[in-house]
């Protein structure tokens, strides 16, 4: 599988946050008579600016490493992109997406960081889309759980089996909506639990995903359990 997958890559852009201009004052242009402004516009914020500041940082999960995607999980990652997977039920190509860093729908911009804890990485992947089209990419992910829980097969650079897709509780409410949901897969005759759960916030949808590494390393059932602190300082930082 993916940077997740079996090592490790949902991911999130969040849109652009316009900032309107400064007033002006009442003097006027000798040769227009129109007002003449008297400050700047204000800067734009770029999705990439807005998605590290809404990111959590270590600061926000004290005793937790955080790090941003770095060339050796890009080189492991199951793809680089939605548009090299393939899926042999289309329905459930949102939760290959999700469970492998990559943006859900038609995104604007995404940002994938993830959490060590022991052996068990957490990927957060936030995204930024128009607007209406944040609405739409939870949509398809909540029909993608609801219809493939029979199971599911991606292709990319490698061929992930997902043996089943479960919906459950989320750990942590947040946002204007939120849905989460277990997967399995069998590595060499052992099955591993995965969790993931997204939250959608306005323009922006997170994607928490939850892989024990060690445990596909050491060819041992894992169960890796998102961390309701991570998920709870990361909805906060969402407001």
């Amino acid at each position: 599988m993916k940077r997740a997958a079996l090592a490790a890559s949902t991911l999130s852009l969040l849109s652009l946050a316009t900032l309107t201009a400064c007033g002006g004052d009442a003097a006027s242009d000798a040769a227009t008579g129109e007002p003449r402004p008297t400050a700047s516009r204000a800067k734009q914020v770029t999705p990439a600016e807005r998605l590290a500041k809404l990111m959590v940082t270590k600061k926000d999960v004290p005793g937790l490493s955080v790090r941003p995607a770095s060339k050796k999980d890009d080189e492991y990652a199951f793809a680089q992109s939605p548009d090299e997977i393939t899926v042999d039920k289309p329905a459930c190509a949102p939760l290959v997406h999700a469970m492998n860093q990559l943006p859900l729908g038609e995104s604007q911009g995404d940002l994938t960081h993830s959490v060590l804890e022991s052996s068990k990485f957490t990927y957060i992947t936030l995204t930024t889309y128009a607007p209406g089209k944040a609405e739409s990419a939870f949509a398809g992910l909540a029909k993608g759980v609801d219809s493939c829980g029979g199971g599911f097969t991606a292709k990319a650079k490698d061929t992930a089996t997902y043996d089943s897709a479960t919906s459950e509780k989320p750990v942590a409410e947040g946002g204007d909506e939120s849905l989460a949901f277990r997967s399995t897969t069998t590595v060499k005759g052992t099955t591993h639990t995965m969790h993931a759960q997204a939250v959608r916030k306005g323009d922006v949808l997170t994607v928490y995903f939850s892989v024990d590494a060690m445990a596909m390393v050491q060819e041992r059932p894992g169960d890796a359990k998102l961390p309701t602190a991570v998920v709870k300082a990361q909805n906060a930082k969402l407001g």
